[in-house]
């Protein structure tokens, strides 16, 4: 599960660049401030689902850092840690699903949005508010509503974009059995 090997170090580059690039424009503003719906997280628990908990971590870290950096000049550290934990969490996906073997339905998709939610609720209504709180000296109710109302809309994220995406990959996989000889 923690392996790296090439491929998951490509996967982190593409999964990084993508994440960053949908980070900082493909968003939806929310009435809450500094809050938006982001679809950057769907892209980044797909990449966590096939390549692990550390390819998760660092697409969603690399790329929220790299997204506040170009946009603000500097990350917004608090919610980059909380980025890189939410994609670890996904990828506890990995090995637990069977997208790779052509089957990504009913407890397949349970499993996903499981890690889904326990991955948003501890990275935005545990992690993000308390670092803004112990970094950033930031008002208690504020980063506790931020936190919220960012956990809602990245699992609404999550399990649309990416239950989508992981049918669509399932769908191009050879499912196991399939092959018979004539």
């Amino acid at each position: 599960m923690f392996k790296v090997t090439t491929r998951t170090i490509v996967a982190i580059g593409l999964g990084a660049a993508i994440f960053t690039l949908l980070f900082m424009y493909v968003k939806i503003p929310s009435p809450v401030p500094e809050t938006q719906f982001q679809t950057a997280y769907g892209v980044a628990a797909f990449f966590a689902t096939l390549f692990g908990p550390i390819a998760g971590a660092l697409i969603a870290f690399i790329g929220h850092a790299l997204s506040d950096a170009v946009q603000y000049g500097t990350p917004w550290w608090s919610w980059v840690i909380a980025s890189g934990v939410a994609g670890l969490v996904f990828g506890f996906a990995f090995k637990r699903t069977r997208v790779e073997e052509g089957e990504f339905k009913g407890k397949d998709i349970l499993t996903f949005n499981l890690y889904n939610v326990i991955g948003n609720v501890i990275a935005w209504i545990v992690i993000a508010p308390l670092l803004d709180i112990l970094i950033y000296q930031e008002p208690v109710n504020l980063v506790f509503v931020q936190g919220a109302t960012a956990a809602g809309m990245n699992i609404i994220s999550v399990a649309v974009i990416g239950t989508l995406l992981l049918i669509a990959y399932a769908a191009t996989r050879t499912k196991k059995g399939s092959l018979s000889k004539k």
